[in-house]
Order: structure tokens, then sequence, then C-alpha cells
């Protein structure tokens, strides 16, 4: 490693180590901004909102700055908007991480029905995601999202943040897909725990509780109940679904790709199908 990047980590190293108060300094300093400055922003900042708390005293900003003091949030939104640093970076140098909020929010549910807002800080953010679907694949066919898509894009964070895209593959329920036919529609998506792929035995209380895989077959993909007897596996439907059971030798035929932990779906009647049912599967015996 040659000195200069050896001087960099060094640097950064620093950087990581300084208390809040310091990092704040930091900035300041490499504004130009002198305490005199912050406190005659800050006061127009007060005479603004008639609130003498968004005030930022000379001797109140050297003793956060030097000291391990937390400023109010009246006082920390006037550094947000002095600074030109966002609110959220200002917190999180304090240990306040307003991207776990979401988290917390998952699991620390209430007992009653209510509306909720979930946070999504930084939603100026973007990751890439699929904008364009591949036009040979068929919106029909059962398939995983990522064979079907043609092109990545950048959209806004805030509008996939609770997708878990490290961990997860996602899939989707083709319009001629009636297996679990009412329980999970055509046209839904669903989330699937690639770390889960072997058939479960246990006793479920309701058709809810039972275990949903989604599978690759020899010709698409499926997404069903299943049952393991030695080597044949079987694709179990709805009992409301006009499909018929199917078996396939396990590991040869079919395998399972993951289970489906989250289903994205549309709470509205399915397209009619023939009497006999949908197009493209047999009808059930």
């Amino acid at each position: 490693m040659d000195p200069l990047s050896r001087s960099q980590v060094h640097c950064v190293c620093e950087v990581n180590q300084l208390r809040p108060g310091e990092r704040l300094k930091e900035i300041r300093m490499h504004l130009g901004i002198t305490t005199r400055d912050v406190t005659e922003k800050s006061t127009l900042i007060a005479q603004a909102e008639a609130n003498e708390e968004y005030c930022i005293s000379n001797a109140w900003l050297t003793q956060i700055e030097n000291t391990d003091a937390t400023p109010s949030i009246y006082k920390l939104y006037s550094i947000s908007t002095i600074y030109h640093v966002k609110f959220g970076e200002l917190l999180s140098m304090f240990g306040v991480d307003l991207a776990k909020i979401s988290k917390h929010q998952m699991k620390l549910r209430l007992q009653k029905t209510h509306l909720t807002n979930i946070d999504a800080p930084e939603q100026d953010r973007t990751v890439t995601f699929p904008v364009r679907f591949d036009p040979g694949f068929s919106l029909s066919e059962t398939n995983l999202l990522s064979r079907m898509v043609e092109t990545w894009g950048e959209i806004p964070i805030s509008l996939i943040q609770h997708l878990d895209l490290r961990n997860c593959l996602y899939g989707y329920i083709g319009l001629r897909d009636y297996t679990l036919y009412p329980l999970l529609r055509p046209g839904s998506f669903v989330q699937i725990d690639q770390t889960s792929r072997k058939v479960q035995r246990f006793k479920w209380r309701t058709e809810f509780e039972r275990p949903i895989y989604f599978l690759e077959l020899r010709d698409g993909y499926a997404c069903s109940w299943c049952d393991l007897q030695g080597q044949m596996l079987t694709l179990l439907p709805h009992p409301l679904s006009p499909c018929s059971s199917r078996h396939f030798t396990n590991g040869v035929d079919v395998e399972i790709i993951g289970q489906v932990t989250g289903v994205a779906m549309q709470l509205q009647q399915a397209p009619e199908g023939p009497a006999v049912g949908p197009p493209g599967l047999p009808p059930r015996s």
C-alpha cells in the first residue's frame, strides 16, 4: 500500500472515531461558517417559526461541539438548515437511524386495526429495479421476476424499501395459473425464501398456515402446496381451484426454488375462464 493510501485510510478512521459534536464542528469549519454566523442565521429561523428554541447561541454551539451533549430537535433543525445537511444524517450522527423505523414498526405490531404510514427516509435515493419486461415472456405463465426482466432501471428506493432483494427471489403468478385460486389470484407477485427448500411436515390449522412453494419444472414454473412421498412430489391445488394435482419425480422433473413468504395481490374478481377450467390448465378431476 502506497503512503497516500495509508494517509487516506488513517483519515477515514479518524473521521469515524469523532464524537457527533466534533463532526458538526468539522462540517461548520469546512463550510467557512463561524459560530456567530450560526447564531445570526438560527435567529432568523426562530423568528420565522415564532419559536426561540430554534435559536442557537454561541455558548450553546460551543458546548455541543466540545462535549457529548445532544441538541434538541429544534436546534438540530436549524443546524440541518444552515449546514445544508439532511436532518436524517444529523440524527444518525447521534445514533438515531430513521431507516430502522419501518423495521421496528413491522415487529412492534398493534392489536387493533389501524392506518399506517411507514417512514421512507432518503426518498430521493434510487436503486436498480426492473422497469421493462422481456416481450418474449408471457404474462399468462407463472415465472420468476428475474427471468422476465429485459431492462433494469433506477427508481426511488422508497418504492421498494421493504423488499428483501438480497435474500429473496420474486415470482409472478401467470394470468392462466389458477392452481391456488382463490387463495392466490392470477397476476399476483410472491416473495420467495430460497433458504426454505424442503417440504415441511407439520399440522396446520388453516389453509393460510400451509406452506406454499415456488417450483421450477422442465417446461416452466409453478406455485403450489406440496406433498412429498419418497421421491414423488405432488403439487396440490386449492380445493376450490379447477386444476388437478400434478405428480413429479423430485429433483428430476421438478425442483423447489423456495417457500413463498409474501404476496402482493389485487382483491378483485378473477377473469372468467371456460367452464372446464382456465386455458392451459387441465380440468379438475
